[in-house]
């Protein structure tokens, strides 16, 4: 048996949560959530390539957040299974030997349930070219739906002290990372995907909105693999503007006065609506949503010149004005988990690309707070507080009591 963390099905706490969730946060890691700590039977692998891994770290990340809050949009209804252990940002203890790996060996973990987990010898398109993210089996084969590990019944989650996974998902660690930074490199591997889904050109004027976990590790990407100009953070809180100047922003601006500031960054005009918000005639090259949030997004629509590149990657929620989008002819691109990049003239792993980077890069002190299951409560309070209380990355650790 094992302890685990589950998300149910509760339409009346769903309604609830989506409610009052972002009126009054507390709620939502009270009676509110449709979360129960339960003790399940331990998850054996289900086809050859499988193995068990015991986490030793899972974060929480944004999207874990917007579900349990009811915020997610139900266009991800058909690709989970339900009742599932959240948990995709994981670093673990791999039970069982696998294909090359060692019991014992310490993993990170790719959650995409792509054709590889799900058994499919013949590979859709996309998994074929190494872009697994977009893996057109994710509800089919021998597991239940679910897009990945920690919204699939079937596989167990992060938020666990035990789940099983494929060894197509499986990155060993090198001895020297610590947990702390091995959390990170799921994240980190998203954020690197982002910054090349961005691809600024040389020089380019580049606007991150937000500047939580995602945000940081997104501008340290952009640091590392573009030749990106000036770089603006858009930063709501104390702590998070002072992480942006640590991992590279040319410029801090918090948010009441940040269409202004990119006005004078980029000499560009601005106007203000008669109903609605100020935008500019001008502006970045490109911007990337960070955030997820119908302001971040009108923001980043707001102030990109004509013909530039908008890029989500924190998960986005509807409302947003998209008339900019139209009338300045703007691209807008989807950055959603990761895959192969193209390096060098190389094609690598973006896994890969993050561990490089997470082992010598100085991250450590992204993970601000780390709680035991038990704690759940607390733990899900603080994530959702995060940025108010100058904390970047909240994280369970399984192993404690």
């Amino acid at each position: 048996m094992s302890l685990s963390l589950e998300l149910y099905r509760s339409v009346p706490r769903y309604v609830a949560a989506r409610a009052v969730g972002e009126r009054f946060p507390g709620l939502l890691a009270g009676p509110g959530a449709p979360l129960r700590l339960v003790n399940r039977e331990d998850r054996e692998p289900p086809a050859e390539g499988w193995a068990r891994v015991r986490p030793l770290l899972s974060g929480i990340c944004g999207s874990d957040l917007a579900t349990i809050s009811g915020r997610s949009s139900f266009y991800f209804s058909p690709l989970v299974s339900m009742p599932f252990v959240p948990g995709h940002e994981v670093v673990g203890e791999l039970l069982d030997d696998v294909d090359g790996l060692a019991a014992g060996t310490h993993v990170v973990l790719d959650p995409v349930l792509s054709c590889a987990p799900r058994g499919f010898a013949e590979l859709c398109d996309s998994c074929a070219a190494g872009d697994t993210g977009r893996c057109d089996h994710v509800t089919v084969g021998h597991i239940s739906p679910g897009l990945q590990t920690g919204y699939c019944a079937d596989t167990g989650g992060g938020w666990s002290r035990q789940l099983v996974a494929h060894r197509s998902q499986l990155h060993p660690v090198p001895e020297r990372m610590s947990e702390r930074k091995a959390v990170l490199v799921e994240p980190l591997a998203c954020a690197i995907h982002a910054a090349f889904r961005a691809a600024p050109a040389p020089g380019s004027a580049v606007l991150v909105v937000g500047a939580g976990t995602v945000g940081v590790l997104t501008l340290l990407a952009l640091r590392e693999f573009t030749q990106a100009g000036r770089i603006t953070v858009v930063a709501k809180h104390p702590k998070q503007r002072e992480l942006a100047r640590q991992f590279g922003a040319t410029d801090v601006a918090d948010p009441k006065g940040s269409v202004g500031q990119l006005r004078r960054a980029t000499r560009s005009l601005r106007l203000k609506a008669e109903r609605g918000g100020e935008f500019l005639l001008g502006g970045v090259d490109v911007a990337i949503d960070c955030v997820g949030s119908r302001s971040s997004l009108d923001l980043c629509l707001r102030t990109t010149r004509a013909g530039g590149r908008v890029v989500l990657t924190g998960l986005p929620t509807s409302g947003a004005d998209l008339t900019p989008l139209w009338f300045r002819e703007l691209d807008l691109v989807g950055a959603y988990a990761s895959g192969t990049e193209q390096v060098n003239g190389a094609r690598r792993r973006t896994f890969d690309l993050a561990i490089d980077l997470a082992a010598d890069a100085p991250i450590e002190h992204v993970v601000g707070a780390v709680y035991p299951l038990r704690s759940w409560r607390r733990a899900v309070d603080h994530a959702l507080e995060a940025g108010r209380l100058g904390t970047a990355k909240v994280a369970f650790d399984p192993r404690e009591d």
